[in-house]
Protein backbone atom coordinates (compact mmCIF):
# COMPACT_ATOMS: atom_id res chain seq x y z
CA UNK A 1 0.00 0.00 0.00
CA UNK A 2 1.36 3.39 -1.04
CA UNK A 3 1.08 5.76 1.93
CA UNK A 4 0.50 9.30 0.70
CA UNK A 5 0.56 12.78 2.24
CA UNK A 6 -0.80 15.97 0.70
CA UNK A 7 0.93 19.28 1.39
CA UNK A 8 -1.40 22.20 0.79
CA UNK A 9 -5.13 21.52 0.91
CA UNK A 10 -6.78 24.19 -1.21
CA UNK A 11 -8.57 23.43 -4.49
CA UNK A 12 -5.72 21.43 -6.01
CA UNK A 13 -4.91 19.64 -2.77
CA UNK A 14 -8.49 18.49 -2.50
CA UNK A 15 -8.48 17.53 -6.18
CA UNK A 16 -5.41 15.36 -5.56
CA UNK A 17 -7.16 13.85 -2.53
CA UNK A 18 -10.16 12.92 -4.66
CA UNK A 19 -7.91 11.37 -7.31
CA UNK A 20 -5.75 9.46 -4.84
CA UNK A 21 -8.90 7.89 -3.34
CA UNK A 22 -9.57 6.28 -6.73
CA UNK A 23 -6.08 4.82 -7.07
CA UNK A 24 -5.97 1.15 -6.15
CA UNK A 25 -3.12 0.35 -3.79
CA UNK A 26 -2.79 3.89 -2.44
CA UNK A 27 -4.10 5.62 0.68
CA UNK A 28 -3.95 9.25 1.77
CA UNK A 29 -3.04 9.14 5.45
CA UNK A 30 -2.03 12.73 6.21
CA UNK A 31 -2.45 16.30 5.04
CA UNK A 32 -0.52 19.43 5.88
CA UNK A 33 -1.93 22.95 5.71
CA UNK A 34 -1.21 26.05 7.76
CA UNK A 35 -4.87 27.10 7.70
CA UNK A 36 -6.29 26.42 11.21
CA UNK A 37 -9.82 26.32 9.73
CA UNK A 38 -8.99 23.83 7.01
CA UNK A 39 -11.85 21.43 7.78
CA UNK A 40 -14.49 24.15 7.42
CA UNK A 41 -12.82 25.93 4.52
CA UNK A 42 -12.49 22.69 2.57
CA UNK A 43 -16.21 22.84 1.94
CA UNK A 44 -15.79 26.09 -0.02
CA UNK A 45 -12.84 25.39 -2.35
CA UNK A 46 -13.45 26.21 -6.03
CA UNK A 47 -11.49 26.13 -9.28
CA UNK A 48 -11.74 26.55 -13.05
CA UNK A 49 -13.24 23.21 -14.05
CA UNK A 50 -16.21 22.35 -11.87
CA UNK A 51 -15.68 22.37 -8.12
CA UNK A 52 -13.71 19.14 -8.30
CA UNK A 53 -14.53 18.39 -4.68
CA UNK A 54 -16.21 15.82 -2.55
CA UNK A 55 -16.65 15.46 1.18
CA UNK A 56 -13.36 14.86 2.98
CA UNK A 57 -13.42 12.40 5.86
CA UNK A 58 -10.96 14.08 8.21
CA UNK A 59 -11.41 11.29 10.77
CA UNK A 60 -9.23 9.08 8.53
CA UNK A 61 -6.45 11.68 8.22
CA UNK A 62 -3.68 13.01 10.40
CA UNK A 63 -3.74 16.80 9.99
CA UNK A 64 -0.54 18.81 10.36
CA UNK A 65 0.32 22.49 10.19
CA UNK A 66 4.07 21.76 10.02
CA UNK A 67 5.55 19.79 7.10
CA UNK A 68 8.69 18.86 9.07
CA UNK A 69 6.50 17.36 11.79
CA UNK A 70 4.52 15.37 9.21
CA UNK A 71 7.71 14.02 7.67
CA UNK A 72 9.05 13.04 11.08
CA UNK A 73 5.91 11.34 12.37
CA UNK A 74 4.36 9.73 9.30
CA UNK A 75 5.78 6.74 7.41
CA UNK A 76 5.03 8.05 3.93
CA UNK A 77 5.98 6.70 0.52
CA UNK A 78 4.92 9.75 -1.49
CA UNK A 79 3.55 13.26 -1.22
CA UNK A 80 1.48 15.52 -3.43
CA UNK A 81 2.76 19.08 -3.19
CA UNK A 82 -0.11 21.42 -3.99
CA UNK A 83 1.24 24.61 -2.48
CA UNK A 84 1.60 28.07 -4.04
CA UNK A 85 4.29 28.00 -6.73
CA UNK A 86 6.96 29.90 -4.80
CA UNK A 87 6.91 27.15 -2.16
CA UNK A 88 7.46 24.27 -4.62
CA UNK A 89 11.27 24.13 -4.67
CA UNK A 90 11.97 24.10 -0.92
CA UNK A 91 9.22 21.64 -0.08
CA UNK A 92 9.88 19.30 -3.01
CA UNK A 93 13.58 19.20 -2.12
CA UNK A 94 12.72 18.59 1.53
CA UNK A 95 10.45 15.65 0.65
CA UNK A 96 12.92 14.15 -1.82
CA UNK A 97 15.77 14.36 0.69
CA UNK A 98 13.52 12.61 3.22
CA UNK A 99 13.27 9.67 0.81
CA UNK A 100 9.80 10.31 -0.59
CA UNK A 101 8.53 10.26 -4.16
CA UNK A 102 7.05 13.63 -5.04
CA UNK A 103 4.10 14.61 -7.22
CA UNK A 104 4.40 18.41 -7.48
CA UNK A 105 1.81 20.66 -9.05
CA UNK A 106 2.69 22.80 -12.02
CA UNK A 107 4.40 25.07 -12.72
CA UNK A 108 7.58 23.45 -11.49
CA UNK A 109 8.91 26.69 -9.99
CA UNK A 110 9.02 30.43 -10.56
CA UNK A 111 12.37 30.36 -12.36
CA UNK A 112 14.56 28.01 -14.37
CA UNK A 113 17.24 28.27 -11.69
CA UNK A 114 14.82 27.00 -9.04
CA UNK A 115 13.87 24.14 -11.36
CA UNK A 116 17.52 23.13 -11.65
CA UNK A 117 17.77 22.73 -7.89
CA UNK A 118 14.73 20.45 -7.84
CA UNK A 119 16.14 18.32 -10.66
CA UNK A 120 19.49 18.01 -8.91
CA UNK A 121 17.85 16.79 -5.69
CA UNK A 122 15.68 14.29 -7.56
CA UNK A 123 18.77 12.83 -9.22
CA UNK A 124 20.85 12.71 -6.04
CA UNK A 125 18.04 11.23 -3.94
CA UNK A 126 17.11 8.58 -6.49
CA UNK A 127 13.46 9.34 -5.85
CA UNK A 128 10.78 10.22 -8.36
CA UNK A 129 9.72 13.81 -8.96
CA UNK A 130 6.84 14.37 -11.37
CA UNK A 131 5.43 17.79 -12.23
CA UNK A 132 1.66 18.00 -12.67
CA UNK A 133 1.30 19.00 -16.30
CA UNK A 134 -2.14 17.45 -16.38
CA UNK A 135 -2.98 18.58 -19.93
CA UNK A 136 -0.53 15.98 -21.27
CA UNK A 137 -2.78 13.38 -19.62
CA UNK A 138 -6.14 15.01 -20.45
CA UNK A 139 -7.91 12.43 -22.66
CA UNK A 140 -8.67 14.75 -25.58
CA UNK A 141 -5.18 16.26 -25.58
CA UNK A 142 -3.53 12.84 -25.23
CA UNK A 143 -5.62 11.48 -28.11
CA UNK A 144 -4.75 14.49 -30.28
CA UNK A 145 -1.05 13.80 -29.77
CA UNK A 146 -1.58 10.12 -30.56
CA UNK A 147 -3.34 11.02 -33.80
CA UNK A 148 -0.68 13.53 -34.79
CA UNK A 149 2.17 11.15 -34.01
CA UNK A 150 0.54 8.36 -36.02
CA UNK A 151 0.86 10.37 -39.23
CA UNK A 152 -2.46 8.96 -40.41
CA UNK A 153 -3.81 12.40 -41.31
CA UNK A 154 -0.55 13.95 -42.47
CA UNK A 155 1.55 16.69 -41.00
CA UNK A 156 0.41 19.58 -38.84
CA UNK A 157 -0.11 22.81 -40.77
CA UNK A 158 -1.36 25.00 -37.94
CA UNK A 159 -2.53 24.84 -34.36
CA UNK A 160 -4.26 27.29 -32.05
CA UNK A 161 -4.69 26.72 -28.33
CA UNK A 162 -6.78 28.79 -25.90
CA UNK A 163 -7.27 28.91 -22.13
CA UNK A 164 -9.50 31.73 -20.93
CA UNK A 165 -11.26 32.55 -17.69
CA UNK A 166 -11.85 35.08 -14.97
CA UNK A 167 -9.17 36.04 -12.46
CA UNK A 168 -8.68 33.27 -9.86
CA UNK A 169 -9.78 35.13 -6.75
CA UNK A 170 -10.57 32.03 -4.69
CA UNK A 171 -7.06 31.42 -3.30
CA UNK A 172 -6.20 32.11 0.33
CA UNK A 173 -4.60 35.54 0.65
CA UNK A 174 -5.21 35.96 -3.11
CA UNK A 175 -1.78 34.49 -3.86
CA UNK A 176 -2.65 33.70 -7.49
CA UNK A 177 -2.78 37.41 -8.29
CA UNK A 178 0.59 38.06 -6.65
CA UNK A 179 3.18 37.54 -9.39
CA UNK A 180 5.94 37.14 -6.81
CA UNK A 181 4.22 34.01 -5.51
CA UNK A 182 2.40 32.56 -8.54
CA UNK A 183 4.39 33.85 -11.49
CA UNK A 184 1.22 35.53 -12.73
CA UNK A 185 -1.20 34.51 -15.43
CA UNK A 186 1.43 33.39 -17.95
CA UNK A 187 3.20 31.00 -15.59
CA UNK A 188 0.12 29.75 -13.74
CA UNK A 189 -2.51 29.43 -16.49
CA UNK A 190 -1.01 29.91 -19.95
CA UNK A 191 1.81 27.45 -19.19
CA UNK A 192 -0.65 24.58 -19.69
CA UNK A 193 -0.77 25.33 -23.41
CA UNK A 194 2.89 26.33 -23.65
CA UNK A 195 3.80 22.96 -22.19
CA UNK A 196 1.43 21.13 -24.54
CA UNK A 197 2.92 22.94 -27.54
CA UNK A 198 6.34 21.74 -26.39
CA UNK A 199 4.92 18.21 -25.93
CA UNK A 200 3.60 18.14 -29.49
CA UNK A 201 6.35 19.94 -31.38
CA UNK A 202 9.43 20.15 -29.16
CA UNK A 203 11.23 23.30 -28.10
CA UNK A 204 10.52 26.30 -30.33
CA UNK A 205 13.52 28.21 -31.64
CA UNK A 206 11.88 31.49 -30.67
CA UNK A 207 8.64 33.06 -29.45
CA UNK A 208 6.84 36.26 -30.38
CA UNK A 209 4.28 37.40 -27.80
CA UNK A 210 1.91 40.28 -27.22
CA UNK A 211 0.12 40.94 -23.95
CA UNK A 212 -2.66 42.94 -22.42
CA UNK A 213 -2.13 44.37 -18.94
CA UNK A 214 -4.69 45.16 -16.26
CA UNK A 215 -5.16 48.41 -14.33
CA UNK A 216 -2.42 47.43 -11.88
CA UNK A 217 0.07 46.70 -14.64
CA UNK A 218 -0.05 42.93 -14.32
CA UNK A 219 -0.23 40.73 -17.40
CA UNK A 220 -3.87 39.72 -17.93
CA UNK A 221 -3.82 38.28 -21.44
CA UNK A 222 -1.13 36.83 -23.68
CA UNK A 223 -0.96 35.60 -27.26
CA UNK A 224 2.17 33.82 -28.46
CA UNK A 225 3.46 32.53 -31.77
CA UNK A 226 5.90 29.63 -31.39
CA UNK A 227 8.51 29.63 -34.15
CA UNK A 228 9.97 26.40 -35.52
CA UNK A 229 12.22 25.52 -38.44
CA UNK A 230 9.23 24.72 -40.64
CA UNK A 231 6.13 26.37 -42.07
CA UNK A 232 3.72 25.55 -39.23
CA UNK A 233 1.68 28.34 -37.63
CA UNK A 234 1.45 27.53 -33.93
CA UNK A 235 -0.16 29.97 -31.50
CA UNK A 236 -1.53 29.88 -27.97
CA UNK A 237 -3.63 32.43 -26.13
CA UNK A 238 -4.32 32.64 -22.43
CA UNK A 239 -5.93 35.08 -20.08
CA UNK A 240 -7.78 35.52 -16.84
CA UNK A 241 -9.33 38.86 -17.71
CA UNK A 242 -12.71 37.41 -18.71
CA UNK A 243 -15.78 38.42 -16.73
CA UNK A 244 -17.12 35.86 -14.23
CA UNK A 245 -20.22 35.20 -16.36
CA UNK A 246 -17.94 33.97 -19.18
CA UNK A 247 -17.02 30.82 -17.27
CA UNK A 248 -13.94 28.90 -18.42
CA UNK A 249 -12.77 27.78 -21.85
CA UNK A 250 -9.94 25.48 -22.82
CA UNK A 251 -9.83 24.62 -26.49
CA UNK A 252 -7.72 23.86 -29.53
CA UNK A 253 -8.01 23.71 -33.31
CA UNK A 254 -5.28 21.67 -34.99
CA UNK A 255 -5.11 21.69 -38.79
CA UNK A 256 -3.56 18.61 -40.39
CA UNK A 257 -3.13 17.87 -44.08
CA UNK A 258 -6.09 15.44 -44.08
CA UNK A 259 -8.12 16.35 -40.99
CA UNK A 260 -8.91 18.98 -38.39
CA UNK A 261 -8.88 18.22 -34.68
CA UNK A 262 -11.28 20.37 -32.65
CA UNK A 263 -11.68 20.52 -28.89
CA UNK A 264 -13.68 23.01 -26.84
CA UNK A 265 -14.70 22.31 -23.27
CA UNK A 266 -17.84 24.42 -23.76
CA UNK A 267 -19.15 22.45 -26.77
CA UNK A 268 -21.09 19.21 -27.04
CA UNK A 269 -19.47 17.09 -28.28
CA UNK A 270 -16.34 18.74 -26.96
CA UNK A 271 -13.89 16.76 -29.12
CA UNK A 272 -14.21 16.01 -32.83
CA UNK A 273 -12.02 14.72 -35.61
CA UNK A 274 -13.09 16.23 -38.94
CA UNK A 275 -11.57 14.16 -41.78
CA UNK A 276 -11.05 15.34 -45.34
CA UNK A 277 -13.92 13.06 -46.38
CA UNK A 278 -16.91 11.87 -44.37
CA UNK A 279 -18.56 13.05 -41.18
CA UNK A 280 -16.88 14.37 -38.07
CA UNK A 281 -16.63 11.90 -35.19
CA UNK A 282 -15.34 11.68 -31.63
CA UNK A 283 -12.42 9.23 -31.30
CA UNK A 284 -12.26 6.71 -28.49
CA UNK A 285 -10.06 7.86 -25.64
CA UNK A 286 -9.16 7.18 -22.02
CA UNK A 287 -11.74 7.63 -19.29
CA UNK A 288 -11.31 10.12 -16.48
CA UNK A 289 -9.69 13.54 -16.38
CA UNK A 290 -6.08 14.60 -16.62
CA UNK A 291 -5.75 15.08 -12.87
CA UNK A 292 -6.66 11.48 -12.09
CA UNK A 293 -4.72 10.02 -15.02
CA UNK A 294 -1.51 11.82 -14.07
CA UNK A 295 -1.76 10.71 -10.44
CA UNK A 296 -2.51 7.12 -11.47
CA UNK A 297 0.57 7.27 -13.71
CA UNK A 298 2.70 8.65 -10.87
CA UNK A 299 1.39 6.01 -8.45
CA UNK A 300 2.38 3.18 -10.80
CA UNK A 301 5.87 4.59 -11.25
CA UNK A 302 6.27 5.25 -7.52
CA UNK A 303 5.27 1.62 -6.88
CA UNK A 304 8.08 0.42 -9.13
CA UNK A 305 5.96 -0.43 -12.16
CA UNK A 306 7.12 0.39 -15.66
CA UNK A 307 5.20 3.27 -17.24
CA UNK A 308 5.35 5.22 -20.48
CA UNK A 309 7.36 8.43 -20.20
CA UNK A 310 4.79 11.21 -20.55
CA UNK A 311 6.74 14.09 -19.09
CA UNK A 312 10.30 14.68 -17.89
CA UNK A 313 11.80 17.10 -15.42
CA UNK A 314 13.82 18.73 -18.18
CA UNK A 315 10.63 19.33 -20.18
CA UNK A 316 8.90 20.80 -17.12
CA UNK A 317 11.85 23.13 -16.64
CA UNK A 318 11.82 24.01 -20.34
CA UNK A 319 8.17 25.04 -20.11
CA UNK A 320 9.18 27.58 -17.45
CA UNK A 321 12.03 28.64 -19.77
CA UNK A 322 9.61 29.24 -22.66
CA UNK A 323 7.30 31.29 -20.42
CA UNK A 324 10.27 33.43 -19.36
CA UNK A 325 10.94 34.10 -23.05
CA UNK A 326 7.26 34.91 -23.68
CA UNK A 327 7.23 37.45 -20.86
CA UNK A 328 10.41 39.01 -22.22
CA UNK A 329 8.82 39.23 -25.67
CA UNK A 330 5.75 40.98 -24.24
CA UNK A 331 7.89 43.47 -22.34
CA UNK A 332 10.31 44.25 -25.19
CA UNK A 333 7.98 43.96 -28.18
CA UNK A 334 10.60 41.77 -29.84
CA UNK A 335 10.95 38.18 -30.94
CA UNK A 336 12.94 36.27 -28.32
CA UNK A 337 15.19 33.35 -29.22
CA UNK A 338 15.33 30.33 -26.96
CA UNK A 339 18.83 28.89 -26.54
Amino acid sequence: MLKVGIVGFGFMGQTHYKCWKKVEGAEVVAICDVNPNIEEDTKRAVGNIGDGQEEVDFSTLQVYADFDKMLAEEKLDAVSITLPTYLHPDNAIKALSAGLNVMCEKPMALTVEDCKGMIAEAKSSGKMLQIGHCVRFWPEYAKAKEIIDSGEYGKVIAGTFQRLGAAPTWSIDNWFLDEQRSGGMALDLHIHDTDYVQYLFGMPKAVCSVGGKGPGGGLMHISTQYLYDNDTAITAEGGWGMMPAFGFEMSFNIVLEKATLVYDLTRDPAFRLCPVEGEAFTPDMAEGDGWFLQIAHFAKAASGKKVEEITTLEQSMNSVKIIEAEKESVNTGQKVSIG
